[in-house]
């Protein structure tokens, strides 16, 4: 079809298309057109990675748009939304605003009202409606990009949910559902009233295959020679064949060497091979190459003062790198464009990078097909659908002639076993997974405090307009899963039940709003009343049933000499680390009698009674919040990275994770220690303010001016000046000194802090500031929008 003929698009569109090189659609554009979706029609695109997903979604918006309505993108990462934003803003040339939002659960995003294209995570659309986000009601367009993952216990039940409120909500909206692995497309077009592309067409060639003694086995029947030299592993084999050009008999290239992918099962795998593949791209790399990564490996050492991070840099420096959650934001950013600009010439990586982000390469590799599953206790095969998705990766339209993907055998046998697991096997169905009741005990009540339901039969009803409905077999599963949650919701107070009528109470409503699963909600309530009850007093008895409810501790008398400024900031840092909403570190080999005794030692400052240890599980779960709770104390008290990752074994990106992840459930405790009459607010917020900038309680005030951070906060309070007041009337040659001479470093932070005349000019540091040298990189001063909450 050519773009000249795409009906119900604005006119400026297929001249800006042609200027992009699009003179035709491929085929499952094609299709998409023909089935409506510059119409308004619904419609679910199930086409592989690479072959125009992107522009599909942009028809539908465009056109949406142009009707004069609003479209709304979901993606399920906070990193892809920043990508699919840049993509979008090439439309504003045109008039079109873009707005993005992912972060603030609080927040109704009125400022979004008058965008034309929103982007946004699925989290963040559930709190937006949770809200009452009024524009929310004029989307007319919505698309949900990656929607195979419905299917992820995590994120799945947000996303399906979602979904079926905005339909609800909004009787016309037309909605666009895009995935490039989908075993049962059939059944999500059926849930969305779609019409269906089911397409397995792609701009370049893409040949799976499965590498094994000296050849890669292609699912054609074709092999091709792909030795193993020395003592090399089959994986930098193939990354050596990837990276070298064919020539022709008289030696002129004919194809470029390409850059390849490599996922594996675990973060150690990730950083240990990118280590070893450093000296196979190496030999390969370009004078000018080594130049321009070298500045790469330079600003990744600036990203944290880590091991992790000096590890990558020496990896990148050599053509390599590794990708995996425990990254900080800017580790994997940088990471991602030096690997699209074809600089990094492989990338190991755990499967977060298969979820979407932009990052296609000649070669993929699976080197691992099997990952510790903890709830089977061992190694077990990855789906099939997750290996397809890392495969789509390979090839790149417009640098790459075609795409290979590999698995690695180790044996003849377990060369047939992956061609018929993986090579030869369809995806498996897509199945939702909102039965479970940790997904459904948020969910119900966020839809009854919203006023999606007003009654169990309400409730049921709008439970029926959801995949799990339309997939289950399984008669009374749904509404026996929901009793038992509108019993935990009203036994703990959130929810108040008249016959079959429902009602959020006034901390139901602000539990919703605050987008907290009630369990953590109830598990904060009861951890601050009991501090008022027993602050003081020798109560370090284990309830008999290892659990209070709010409403029983509710009735109990505070103590005499309860002083709620006593509450220690540990004490809240495991309160709020016990709760489901924060992934808790696990407990390595050797922690328990650690994390035993000094729980012991500190019992007195934790918000709870600490369960007996015969209580293997709760015990077992106490110890690792407390670990958590110590990584972020050890945080708050300025601990620097080095030591926390090492101490934690962690990585910076887990820092990260937690500080955030922390600093939003303190927060939500504030507004629920005053929707519930405690006086915990001022101790709350100065733990949640302690842990946002990482520094001790005397820091607070000046590591909040913009441009401090925990360590230049520091520097300048030991040269005297504590607070932003003392900083907004310093002397010059003063603050200078204390941030070791950066002039405009300087500058900045005086006119953050209201600074009469912040200029540097002719000022000299004061040379009887003592500085420390020790620590001249001074990177990471302050903490990167990066939450734990599954990177959202």
């Amino acid at each position: 079809m050519d773009v000249a003929d795409l009906p119900g698009v604005p006119d400026w569109l297929p001249d800006h298309l042609r200027a992009d090189g699009i003179e035709e659609l491929y085929p499952p554009q094609a299709e998409a057109v023909e089935a409506g979706v510059t119409r308004g029609e619904n419609l679910v695109a199930a086409i592989p990675t690479a072959s125009g997903k992107t522009l599909v979604a942009e028809l539908a918006m465009l056109s949406s748009v142009a009707r004069g309505g609003t479209a709304l993108y979901i993606v399920p990462l906070r990193a892809l939304a920043s990508e699919k934003r840049a993509e979008f803003e090439q439309f504003e040339e045109y008039g079109l605003d873009v707005g993005v939002s992912t972060g603030n659960y609080e927040s109704d995003g009125g400022w979004l009202a008058d965008k034309d294209i929103v982007v946004a995570t699925s989290e963040k659309v559930d709190s937006l409606v949770r809200n009452d986000a009024p524009w929310i009601g004029d989307l007319s367009c919505v698309v949900s990009d990656e929607v195979h993952l419905v299917d992820d216990g995590n994120r799945g039940p947000t996303l399906e949910v979602t979904l079926a409120k905005l339909r609800r909500l909004n009787p016309d909206l037309q909605t666009v559902a895009l995935s490039a692995t989908i075993g049962n497309a059939d059944e999500l077009a059926g849930w969305l009233d779609a019409e269906l592309v089911d397409s397995d067409w792609r701009p370049i060639d893409l040949q799976k295959g499965v590498h094994y003694g000296q050849a890669l086995h292609l699912e054609d029947g074709s092999q091709q020679r792909l030795a193993v030299q020395n003592n090399e592993k089959p994986t930098a084999a193939i990354v050596r064949d990837t990276l070298t050009d064919d020539t022709d008999e008289d030696g002129a290239v004919v194809e470029e060497g390409g850059s390849t992918l490599v996922f594996v099962n675990s973060r150690r795998n990730a950083e240990s091979a990118a280590g070893r593949l450093g000296s196979t791209v190496r030999p390969h790399l370009t004078d000018e190459e080594r130049d321009q990564l070298a500045d790469v490996a330079a600003e990744i050492r600036d990203v944290s003062d880590t091991e992790t991070s000096d590890d990558l840099a020496d990896a990148v420096a050599d053509g390599a790198a590794f990708h995996h959650a425990g990254l900080a934001r800017g580790h994997r950013e940088l990471v991602e464009d030096a690997f699209r600009d074809r600089l990094v010439k492989v990338v190991c990586a755990t499967p977060t990078l298969a979820a979407g982000v932009n990052t296609p390469s000649r070669r993929v590799v699976v080197r691992d097909w099997r990952r510790y599953d903890g709830e089977a206790g061992g190694m077990q095969p990855l789906s099939v659908l997750e290996v397809h998705q890392m495969m789509g990766r390979a090839g790149r339209p417009g640098l790459d002639p075609y795409g290979e993907a590999a698995l690695i055998a180790n044996s003849h046998d377990e060369l047939d076993e992956l061609f018929e697991r993986y090579v030869w096997a369809d995806p498996e169905p897509v199945r939702s997974k909102l039965a479970a009741e940790p997904a459904l005990r948020t969910h119900i009540l966020a839809t009854v405090a919203s006023g999606f339901a007003r009654s169990r039969g309400g409730l049921l009803e709008f439970l029926e307009q959801t995949l799990y409905a339309s997939q289950t077999a399984e008669s009374g599963r749904l509404e026996r899963v929901v009793d038992d949650v509108l019993t935990y919701l009203e036994r703990n107070g959130f929810v108040e039940r008249d016959d079959d009528e429902l009602d959020a109470t006034s901390l139901g409503h602000t539990v919703s709003r605050l987008y907290l699963d009630p369990m953590s909600a109830a598990e904060i309530v009861d951890g601050l009343e009991h501090w008022e009850r027993h602050a003081g007093a020798d109560d370090t008895t284990p309830a008999e049933d290892g659990f209070t409810t709010a409403n029983e501790l509710a009735d109990g008398e505070q103590a005499a000499d309860t002083d709620p400024d006593d509450i220690s900031a540990l004490g809240l840092f495991h309160l709020v680390s016990r709760t489901p909403d924060m992934y808790e570190l696990y407990l390595r080999s050797g922690d328990r009698e650690e994390y035993e005794m000094a729980v012991y030692e500190r019992e007195a400052e934790l918000l709870g009674p600490t369960p007996s240890e015969f209580e293997d599980d709760r015990f077992e779960d106490w110890l690792a919040s407390f670990k958590t709770a110590r990584l972020l104390e050890d945080w708050a008290s300025e601990v620097d990275e080095e030591t926390i990752t090492e101490r934690y074994g962690v990585g910076p990106g887990d820092i990260r994770g937690k500080v955030e992840t922390a600093q939003w459930l303190l927060g939500a405790a504030e507004s629920l220690a005053s929707e519930v009459g405690l006086d915990a607010g001022p101790a709350i917020s100065e733990a949640r303010r302690r842990v946002e900038h990482g520094v001790g309680e005397e820091l607070i005030d000046l590591a909040g001016v913009r441009g401090v951070g925990r360590k230049r906060a520091r520097r300048l309070y030991d040269a005297g000046i504590t607070d932003r007041a003392q900083l907004r009337d310093a002397p010059k040659p003063t603050v200078l000194a204390a941030l070791r001479g950066r002039r405009k470093t300087a500058e900045n932070v005086l006119e953050s802090a209201g600074h009469r005349d912040p200029s540097m000019d002719g000022v000299d540091p004061d040379p009887d500031v003592a500085v420390d040298e020790d620590d001249a990189s001074e990177p990471d001063e302050t903490v990167e929008d990066q939450s734990s909450l599954g990177d959202f």
